[in-house]
């Protein structure tokens, strides 16, 4: 018979890259991990995890007990919950997922003061290079920066972000001149490689302007957008940046905004919720403490 504790346990599993991560989850060593995974096996008379290729996957089954394990863990955690409501405590587990270098340097300090804020929370953080939609079932609160979701996902703006055209005054200096978007075309440019976007179409618009398109030819790209952003800083070519990730560059002179009359799409910094972990009060109350955290928006400070 499969316990509730197996289930708690087969959650954490599900949600885990490998045995050894899910070990480090759970406190214990991998062969422990690994000794009640067949446990549970032998017991469910199925296999769960199918280890034959070079990562472990979910089998069908092991798919559907790991739904019931969240569901199990979803319950115990909303009586949790129901009951801390009552004496005005925030409790239960806190899973948020955002972006690497925004997660460390505006996540992560909110996460710390809320755990220190509410005892009875705990709290996960995973950092991601490109956290989306997709993390929503895992987690509480997936901060995105970028073009909104799927039209059917809840999510709430927390701090307004541009993105910018930028270069080191080495390169600016050197380089023909650039007075129109379709200068670019002949500049060495930098590019973030995301999921299935198209990164050499690089849009602008500008008022009293027609909206332009320009297809540029990146010399240098990365999947990460700091590496992106040091090679802009050593002068290697142009890139659109987030304004959180430039602009104390930009005010100390180190980047220099390039056709600043010119606008690309914004990117402003949202939460996406689950339906349903959208209404938890420790959701809303970390999400209270983030909103606060990012008012006034931090990279503004210089204007």
């Amino acid at each position: 018979m499969i316990t509730s504790e197996d289930l708690a346990f087969f959650a954490v599993l599900a949600d885990s890259r490998s045995l050894a991560e899910a070990a480090r989850k759970l406190n214990v060593t991998p062969p422990a991990v690994s000794q009640r995974l067949q446990a549970l096996e032998a017991r469910a008379g199925v296999q769960l995890l199918d280890r034959t290729g070079r990562r472990s996957s979910l089998t069908d089954e092991g798919a559907l007990v790991a739904a019931h394990g969240r569901m199990v863990a979803d319950t115990i955690d909303a009586l949790a919950e129901a009951l801390g409501d009552r004496t005005s405590k925030v409790s239960g587990h806190l899973r948020v997922a955002a972006p690497h270098g925004f997660g460390r340097l505006h996540v992560a300090p909110v996460a710390e003061t809320f755990a220190r804020t509410h005892a009875g929370v705990s709290i996960s953080l995973e950092l991601s290079d490109h956290p989306g939609a997709q993390l929503i079932e895992s987690c509480d609160v997936v901060i995105h920066i970028g073009p909104a979701g799927p039209p059917n996902q809840i999510m709430t703006t927390l701090a307004p972000n541009r993105r910018i055209l930028c270069a080191s005054p080495a390169y600016l200096e050197h380089a023909e001149p650039i007075a129109e978007p379709g200068d670019l075309a002949r500049h060495r440019c930098l590019v973030v490689r995301e999921n299935n976007e198209d990164v050499t179409l690089w849009r602008f618009s500008a008022a009293r302007r027609d909206p332009v398109t320009v297809r540029i030819n990146p010399v240098m790209s990365s999947n990460d957008g700091a590496v992106v952003r040091d090679w802009a800083l050593a002068g290697m070519g142009i890139a659109i940046r987030s304004e959180w990730n430039v602009a104390d560059d930009i005010a100390q002179g180190r980047l220099r905004a390039v056709l600043p009359g010119w606008e690309l799409p914004g990117a402003d910094v949202v939460a996406m919720l689950g339906s349903r972990r959208g209404r938890s009060a420790r959701t809303t109350a970390f999400l209270a403490m983030l909103r606060q955290a990012l008012n006034p928006v931090p990279w503004r400070h210089h204007q």
